[in-house]
C-alpha cells in the first residue's frame, strides 16, 4: 500500500498549525478531525470520539498524578530542599560548586517531580538566582539548569518513563529499573563538563574542602527521606507489595508523612489547595497530550502508516545498529520542535514495531528514544526546556545557545554509549527481574 498525497495531509497539517502557535494538543486534535470530517468522511466521528475516552481508561495512568502531586509535595514539604543541602554538602567543595548541585540535584529530583518541565522550572526560581549572586553568568546559569533537567524524566518516576510503558504495554517496573544507568550517566557527563568550565573560569566553590566524613554521614541522615524515595518505589514494586499506581499513592502519602511530621514544613491548611492546583495543572497538560496524541495514532493506523514505515525501513536496513541510528536523527528533530511526551506518543507506535523485528529489546529503544528527545528538548529552535528555562531567568536565548552547547555534546556522547551497549540499560532490570523476551 502508498500513501496519497491526501493521506498525508493532516501531519502537514499539525506543523502548520503547531509553527502558527496553536498547542501541540490542538494541533493534533485539528488534524484528525479533519482528516475523519473532511477527507475521509467514512469513519462515524462518534468512534473517533469513543477513541478520545477509550485512551483515559487505563488503570496505569493514574501513576502520573500521583507521582506529579508527590512531586509537588515534596517541594511544599522540604523535602527538596533537604536533598539539595545533601547536594551542596558533597559537591559543595567542587570548582563550580552550585553548579554542581544544579546537577546532582536534577538527578536525585527526577524520581519526585517525574518533569523536565517542572524540575527545570523548580530549579530556575531556586538556583539560578543564587548562582547569579556567587559570580556565575546568568547565560551558563540558565544552560546547566536546562540541561541537568534533561536527565529528570529518564530517571523513575519519570512521567516519559509511564508514557513509554503505556504505549509499547512493557512492565512498569522493568521500565523504571532501566533509566537509572542512562539518567546515572547523563548526570555524570554533564558534572564533568561543569568541572572543566567552572576550572577554565574560576567559578567559585561553596565549600572550602570535602566535609568530615561524620558532616556527610550527618546529612545523609537529615535528608535519607528524600534520598531513599526512588529506590523505595521500585523495591516495593520489585517485592510485590504494590502495582505502579498504587506505588504513586503510596509516594503521595509518604511524602505528606514525611513533610509533616518528620521535617515538620508542610500544612495542609496553607499548603493542600497550591498542591492540588500544582498537580491538576501538570496532570492535566500530561493527560491531554497522551489522549490527541492516542486520536492522531488512530489516524497513522487507519492510513496503515506504521506497516508502511516498518516496510520501507526494513528495506533499508536490516542491522539493528543502523535503524537506531536513524532513530536518533528522527527522535533528535522531532524533540527539537514537539513536546516530549507528544514525540514519543507519536513516534513510538511507528518505530517500536521495527525495532522488534530487528531484535531490538523494547526497553533499550524505549530508554533511547526518551534519552534522544530530552537532548531535543534543550536544542534550538523549539527545545521546551530551553524556553522554560529562558522564560523564567529573562536570558537571552541567543546568550543561552553559546554556554548550552557543550552539555549538548557530552549528552550526544552518552546517547551514543546507550544506543551501541545495551546492557548499560538492560543490566538493572534483568538483575531484578530476570532477563526479559524482546
Amino acid at each position: 500500500m502508498t500513501l496519497t498525497f491526501i493521506d498525508i495531509i493532516p501531519i502537514i497539517l499539525v506543523f502548520v498549525l503547531y509553527f502558527l502557535g496553536l498547542p501541540i494538543v490542538y494541533s493534533l486534535f485539528g488534524a484528525t478531525f479533519f482528516y475523519f470530517l473532511v477527507l475521509d468522511p467514512s469513519t462515524k466521528c462518534w468512534l473517533i470520539l469513543q477513541k478520545v475516552m477509550n485512551s483515559t481508561q487505563s488503570f496505569s495512568m493514574l501513576a502520573i498524578p500521583f507521582f506529579i502531586m508527590a512531586g509537588s509535595v515534596m517541594n511544599f514539604g522540604g523535602i527538596s530542599e533537604k536533598m539539595m543541602d545533601f547536594c551542596e554538602c558533597v559537591t559543595g567543595h567542587m570548582k563550580g560548586g552550585l553548579a554542581q548541585v544544579n546537577v546532582l540535584l536534577s538527578m536525585l529530583m527526577g524520581g519526585c517531580s517525574g518533569s523536565a518541565n517542572a524540575d527545570c522550572a523548580m530549579q530556575s526560581k531556586m538556583l539560578v538566582p543564587e548562582m547569579e549572586r556567587r559570580g556565575y553568568s546568568k547565560a551558563f546559569s540558565a544552560a546547566i539548569t536546562a540541561a541537568s533537567s534533561a536527565a529528570t524524566p529518564v530517571i523513575p518516576p519519570g512521567v516519559n518513563l509511564i508514557v513509554f510503558c503505556l504505549i509499547a504495554q512493557a512492565s512498569l517496573g522493568r521500565v523504571f529499573a532501566a533509566g537509572y544507568v542512562p539518567g546515572i550517566l547523563m548526570s555524570i557527563s554533564m558534572m564533568i563538563v561543569v568541572a572543566i568550565i567552572a576550572r577554565k573560569r574560576n567559578y567559585p566553590t561553596t565549600r572550602d574542602k570535602f566535609p568530615p566524613v561524620k558532616e556527610v554521614l550527618r546529612q545523609a541522615f537529615i535528608s535519607f527521606w528524600g534520598l531513599f524515595f526512588p529506590f523505595g518505589i521500585i523495591l516495593g514494586m520489585r517485592f510485590g507489595l504494590f502495582t505502579p499506581s498504587e506505588g504513586g499513592a503510596v509516594a503521595v502519602l509518604y511524602c505528606f508523612v514525611i513533610g509533616g511530621l518528620v521535617y515538620k514544613k508542610l500544612s495542609l491548611k496553607k499548603h493542600l489547595i497550591p498542591i492540588l492546583l500544582d498537580t491538576i495543572a501538570g496532570t492535566s497538560s500530561v493527560v491531554l497530550i497522551m489522549v490527541s496524541a492516542s486520536v492522531f495514532g488512530q489516524y497513522m493506523t487507519w492510513i496503515n502508516l506504521p506497516k508502511i514505515v516498518t516496510t520501507a525501513v526494513l528495506n533499508l536496513t536490516s542491522n539493528k545498529y543502523v535503524f537506531l541510528m536513524l532513530c536518533n536523527v528522527i527522535l533528535l528533530l522531532m524533540g527539537m520542535f514537539l513536546e516530549g511526551g507528544a514525540a514519543l506518543m507519536i513516534i513510538t507506535p511507528l518505530l517500536l514495531p521495527v525495532a522488534r523485528s530487528l531484535g531490538v529489546d523494547t526497553y533499550h529503544f524505549g530508554l533511547v528514544a526518551i534519552v534522544n528527545i530530552m537532548i531535543g528538548g534543550i536544542t534550538p529552535p523549539f527545545g521546551s526546556m530551553m524556553f522554560t528555562t529562558c522564560g523564567i531567568t529573562g536570558c537571552p536565548i541567543s546568550e543561552f545557545l553559546k554556554e548550552v552547547w557543550p552539555f549538548i555534546l557530552c549528552l550526544f556522547l552518552v546517547l551514543m554509549l546507550l544506543t551501541f551497549c545495551p546492557v548499560l540499560i538492560t543490566i538493572v532490570p534483568d538483575l531484578l527481574y530476570g532477563p526479559a523476551t524482546i
